[in-house]
């Protein structure tokens, strides 16, 4: 497949050849690392002018996605998320980008506010703030004041970033299918499903109506627990490009982290922190999937406010008993149940290593297994789980690896505020809990109730199956395709060497009849077969040869 040929080059060649040539750039600085020499430094450089070369491969990804703008940058953050993929290296780099922005003017703001309400700014708000409080990738935020006095802030897209995601993502995928065609190696990492994922996750973080329905969940979720607060939406303010909703006033976490002298119970608000996730995501199902100290804050009375309420994770039924399973096999210090579970949570491949993965799994077993949970690391656990993962070609689904990194990050942003803080305290009673349930007579007949009903689909619907085949049968059209690992290989080895016997043996008999024509009563046709035929016969005996090294 030609470059040229792809759709997605011909729509837009333009940003298909700068996305291109930047992720050369970036890519060719990894390989001259070794030479580094200087008057290089002076022409790989990022776009601020920061040199590249010799920088480690999560840098040069960082800095990329700095370049290429909104899409590339949502990318990198979401595959931050996928230790799995890339390793804790590179994904903790990832966890640096910034996606500060330039603000757009406020005739711009404006402009897009009245194509989305056919309002206008100063028909709706008391009072509008014309410098943005901060822009990111995809859009910025001001503040505002209600007629009725409230204080809101408002997110506002920038304009035209939606196309430009979108057109970006088409780019992208194609790139994904020349990788997943062309390069063994990431393939292995399934390019094309990795990108339809992404394209599902940042087309629904553009959905600024998502978000507010996600702030409609989180504050009916958790109505009871007045220790934890979610801003309010204005609906009525709002649309697929515009969010209203209540302003927090407080301190972030990452003030807290840095300064000691401020007057707050950080080992309670970290606490409170843990709970309120964990809540989220044994309790509810429905989490926050940022738990960035920039995305929470002290309001008053120490009330833990959360913001940023685009990227969302949801635990399925199915995951959490996969997910209690595995607690289960480490308690009961079981390496075998471990690998099936580890298993079914993933994408293996067609020559994964079972016994290698067992006896890696149950050395994770034995370090983890019986510690005591004040002794635990439960971010260190998770992260050389991860790695075991990773490094058996396991590519984990996307909602499991999502909530491991949640868990790792909320561990990170807690010991921001209190450096004794441990999670795997915090997650006791919910590990119990949820092992408690999973063991339960009423979940076991809940299963039994399952498994009769996928038996009796089965039984339902042999006698139709086997009818279809028996008629394709009868047709002719019934086909058994048989993907035996090498065997077109064998087949061409095979088939060469009927042949260089064929050539030997015919070439034999013309020389011993001594077919014309002849040179020193020699014949020459019968000469050079001989000579071909053993050659054939060398290199056929040598791709043997190899062939049984490598097994």
């Amino acid at each position: 497949m030609r470059l040229s040929s792809l759709p997605q080059y011909k729509r837009n060649a333009m940003r298909f050849t700068q996305i291109v040539r930047v992720l050369s750039k970036y890519g060719l600085a990894g390989w001259l690392k070794s030479s580094d020499p200087d008057f290089l430094k002076k022409i790989f450089k990022s776009k601020e002018g920061e040199e590249i070369v010799g920088r480690n491969k999560g840098e040069r990804m960082r800095l990329a996605a700095q370049e290429l703008g909104p899409t590339f940058i949502k990318l990198a953050q979401i595959l931050s998320t996928r230790s799995d993929l890339l390793g804790p290296e590179i994904t903790s780099e990832l966890q640096r980008l910034q996606s500060k922005v330039p603000a757009d003017s406020y005739d711009v703001v404006q402009a897009t506010f009245f194509n989305e309400t056919g309002k206008k700014i100063e028909e709706v708000f008391e009072e509008f703030t014309e410098e943005a409080l901060g822009s990111a990738s995809i859009g910025q935020v001001h503040a505002a004041r209600l007629e009725n006095g409230r204080e809101v802030v408002v997110k506002i897209q920038h304009p035209d970033i939606e196309q430009q995601i979108k057109e970006d993502l088409d780019i992208l995928e194609g790139l994904a299918g020349l990788a997943e065609e062309f390069s063994k190696d990431l393939r292995a990492v399934h390019p094309r499903d990795t990108m339809r994922e992404f394209r599902r996750t940042l087309l629904r973080e553009l959905d600024y109506e998502r978000e507010l329905k996600n702030l409609v969940e989180f504050r009916q979720n958790f109505a009871e627990q007045p220790e934890v607060h979610f801003p309010y939406p204005v609906p009525e303010i709002s649309t697929g490009r515009i969010l209203t909703m209540e302003k927090l006033v407080g301190i972030d976490f990452l003030d807290l982290g840095k300064d000691d002298s401020l007057d707050v119970d950080r080992g309670r608000l970290a606490q409170i922190g843990a709970n309120v996730y964990l809540d989220m995501i044994f309790r509810d199902g429905f989490y926050h999937a940022d738990p960035h100290p920039g995305n929470m804050m002290v309001l008053a009375n120490g009330v833990l406010g959360m913001l940023d309420c685009g990227m969302t994770g949801r635990v399925d039924p199915q995951s959490m008993e996969d997910l209690s399973s595995m607690l289960i096999a480490i308690i009961n210090q079981d390496a075998e149940d471990m690998v099936y579970y580890v298993c079914r949570i993933g994408s293996i491949p067609q020559d994964l290593d079972r016994n290698q993965l067992k006896i890696e799994l149950g050395e994770f077993i034995a370090e983890y297994g019986k510690r005591p949970m004040e002794d635990l690391d439960a971010g260190a656990a998770i992260e050389d789980c991860i790695q075991i993962v990773r490094q058996n070609a396991i590519i984990l689904r996307p909602n499991i690896s999502m909530l491991l990194k949640v868990l790792v990050m909320l561990e990170g942003s807690s010991r921001l505020l209190d450096r004794e803080f441990s999670l795997a305290e915090i997650l006791e009673p919910y590990m119990r809990k949820m092992m408690r349930k999973k063991l339960s007579p009423k979940e076991n007949l809940k299963r039994l109730a399952q498994m009769a009903k996928d038996w009796d689909r089965l039984v339902r619907g042999f006698p139709r199956h086997a009818n279809q085949i028996l008629e394709r049968v009868d047709q002719g059209e019934f086909q058994v395709n048989l993907d035996h690992k090498h065997l077109d290989t064998a087949v061409n080895r095979l088939v060469l060497g009927i042949l260089t016997a064929a050539l030997f043996m015919g070439s034999a008999l013309m020389l011993s009849s001594a077919v014309p024509p002849r040179i020193f009563g020699i014949s020459i046709f019968g000469f050079l077969g001989t000579i071909a035929a053993i050659f054939l016969g060398i290199l056929v005996l040598k791709a043997i040869h190899n062939s049984n090294d490598l097994n």
